[in-house]
């Protein structure tokens, strides 16, 4: 019995051995795998936070445009511009202890098991916010122990390398709200139309329950399981004594007004067409890539004036009949800083998002006349330098072949005019005898200098536009006229910041002079002449047709081709231009839509000045003004019945004073006298 005794307490203590040696390496394991996972953690340092985030643009008044994103609509917002309501509500549901534990909660991972093993299935969660934070942010939302361990490790990392108040943050920036909105800014916009701090507890716990299931949980879809969702998230605060049983009953009554779709910005002016060039200046001309533009959060502060925008998109609208399928591009802009203030690339960017304002090239017809003048001017015509309006044929540079351009109707003075009638009224021949007598490389060097970009053909219709051009570059051109002669270049952007606030591009404002201001000024004098009446001719000045709606000086020329309608003008502060014609290339027989252009540019630049001081031009140092009869160019005397106001380099004003008219005059002053001596051919009588 003792040796069978003696047998089992042997056997007893082998057991115990065993255990303890297993104890002791099991012990050993866990402390070496801890102070593994510790060293882990240290050596491989704080994991990175990046998360993509939505780029928001802004108009220049301040308002946002619009926003572009990779498909996670996320604005990230500190701590501290989140309403506590959001933060207590999401503690209260997701992690009670999270200010307590270090990113695995015991207590709740006991009580999970013991719920699952009562349900004998998975039924209770328990994970931390730093976990939930871990998996958001490096891992997939498989169920695997692969995943699990690495996002244990994950936790780790960040409980040991940055504070709570940071993790939270990191959380309610990343977490799902549904409806493509992650984090509670993109939440609390989506949802409510307002910022995250500024929302109300009611709104608060509704947003709280959506992330444990954003479609079964959301107040769009579901609303009432959105509410039972709430009310156990105020229960579970007031438990806690955050809140009183009062404020949760208030909470939970009282109606929420959700932000519908359709009722967004229901006014807001359509600036597709502008947002994509302003996409285009961020890659193309910035060297922005994609993956910054759609996921490091950009603030981007446009040019565009909302006021001037929803203006030009009234007027094309108003002005083109609903029935016709002529299309439109529209461009306007600041010429002191070539700040694009509005722009339209069509008449219905969801039929046609090719933006006609940018991207196409249509013929300018005369609208290309003003760089020819300037050059001109340069070599030493000036308003008053006379040529024969007649038809002509040119004899080109072979020798053989000929060009025969027309007026419009065929309508000729048959006589000299002057450089300030042929612009007023557009006359073709003036035209293309300057471009030939001056060299037809001297308008395409003048273009090129003021900005035009396609590619010029050395022809001697070029003078009447034949060449293609863009809208954008013939406005910025004509802006550079308007400045007095320094380089602008059309722009979208005025500054990019990060999301935090830092300063990453501003546009530049130095300027180089890349034209005589003189000779800017000269040619600005010449294109208010289609807007003045005393230059009419043969024909009427070009501007008649719109003259009832301006009421402000400016410059400007129209263009007419066959397929294309053009009218662009500035004054002082503000230059537009507007191209009409059809996309195909489908000629333009309607007399109204060829007045389209015009009409649209009239109105336009009326509601968009309405308001602002009526600038003058101003002539610079070095120029003089002398009344001349527009007829003849020559100093207008006092028996001119029409005097023009011209402008000339000092020194090149005609000398010689007109006398067309005084033979007339003294026939008139004649018979005026011996009228007044009949009506008193009686008084002699009465002293006879």
């Amino acid at each position: 019995m003792e040796t069978v005794l003696t047998e089992h307490l042997k056997k007893a203590r082998r057991i115990f051995r065993i255990l303890l040696v297993l104890g002791i390496l099991a012990g050993a394991l866990l402390l070496f795998a801890y102070i593994s996972i510790f060293l882990y953690a240290k050596i491989a340092g704080p994991p990175p936070l990046n998360v993509s985030q939505t780029a928001v643009f802004y108009s220049a008044n301040g308002k946002v445009l619009d926003e572009v994103h990779n498909g996670q609509k996320r604005y990230w917002v500190s701590l501290n511009q989140i309403s506590p309501y959001v933060k207590d509500a999401t503690l209260a549901v997701e992690d009670k202890r999270f200010y307590e534990h270090h990113g695995f909660d015991m207590h709740r991972i006991a009580g999970a098991v013991v719920a699952d093993i009562k349900a004998m299935g998975k039924v209770q969660g328990a994970s931390t916010i730093t976990q939930q934070y871990a998996r958001n942010l490096f891992l997939e939302h498989d169920k695997t122990w692969t995943r699990k361990l690495q996002e244990a490790l994950y936790t780790i990392r960040l409980e040991m390398n940055y504070s709570k108040d940071q993790i939270l943050e990191g959380y309610m920036n990343t977490i799902y709200y549904g409806h493509g909105a992650y984090g509670i800014e993109a939440a609390a916009r989506l949802y409510f139309d307002k910022h995250a701090k500024n929302l109300t507890l009611s709104e608060a716990s509704m947003l709280a329950g959506i992330p444990k299931g954003p479609s079964y949980y959301s107040p769009l879809i579901h609303q009432e399981n959105a509410k039972k969702r709430q009310n156990i998230i105020l229960s579970l605060m007031k438990e806690d004594g955050i809140i009183t049983a009062k404020q949760a009953t208030k909470a939970l009554v009282t109606p929420l007004a959700f932000t519908k779709p359709a009722e967004k910005d229901p006014n807001k002016e359509d600036a597709s067409y502008f947002m994509d060039a302003a996409l285009a200046e961020l890659k193309q001309d910035l060297g922005i890539d994609e993956t910054m533009i759609y996921t490091n959060g950009l603030r981007v502060y446009t040019t565009l004036d909302e006021k001037m925008q929803r203006t030009a998109e009234e007027k094309m609208k108003d002005v083109i009949s609903s029935s016709s399928d002529v299309q439109s591009a529209f461009v306007a802009m600041n010429p002191k800083n070539g700040q694009v203030k509005a722009l339209i690339g069509g008449r219905d960017y969801e039929k046609s998002p090719f933006n006609r304002a940018t991207q196409a090239i249509r013929q300018p017809g005369s609208t290309m006349k003003p760089f020819l003048y300037y050059a001109a001017l340069k070599d030493g015509f000036t308003e008053s330098t006379p040529m024969k309006s007649e038809e002509t044929t040119f004899k080109l540079e072979d020798g053989v072949s000929t060009y025969t351009p027309s007026n419009y109707h065929n309508y000729y003075a048959d006589a000299p005019i002057t450089m300030a009638q042929a612009i007023a009224l557009s006359d073709n021949i003036y035209a293309v005898k300057t471009h030939l007598f001056i060299g037809e490389n001297r308008l395409i060097e003048t273009a090129k200098t003021l900005g035009i970009s396609s590619p010029l053909k050395k022809v001697p219709s070029l003078a009447l536009g034949t060449s293609p051009v863009k809208v954008i570059d013939m406005v910025n051109a004509y802006g550079i006229l308007a400045n007095g002669g320094k380089e602008i270049r059309p722009t979208f952007i005025k500054r990019i910041e990060t999301h935090d606030g830092e300063v990453v591009y501003q546009a530049p404002s130095e300027q180089k002079q890349v034209i005589d201001k003189r000779y800017a000024f000269l040619t600005t004098h010449l294109m208010t002449g289609m807007f003045n009446q005393k230059l009419n001719g043969y024909t009427t000045v070009t501007g008649k047709p719109i003259s009832k709606y301006v009421s402000r000086p400016y410059a400007g020329k129209s263009g007419t081709t066959s397929t294309d309608s053009w009218m662009i003008g500035y004054s002082p502060q503000l230059v537009s231009g507007v191209w009409v014609g059809y996309d195909q290339g489908r000629t333009m027989d309607d007399v109204a839509e060829k007045g389209y252009a015009k009409k649209m540019w009239a109105l336009f630049m009326e509601e968009a000045l309405k308001g602002k001081k009526k600038e003058k031009f101003k002539a610079p140092s070095g120029l003089m003004s002398v009344n001349i009869n527009p007829q003849n160019g020559k100093l207008a005397s006092k028996s001119c019945p029409v005097q023009y106001k011209a402008y000339y380099l000092t020194g090149t004003q005609p000398k010689t004073y007109c006398t067309d008219h005084i033979d007339h005059a003294a026939k008139t002053k004649k018979k005026q006298h011996e009228a007044e001596n009949k009506k008193f051919h009686w008084l002699p009588k009465w002293f006879d």
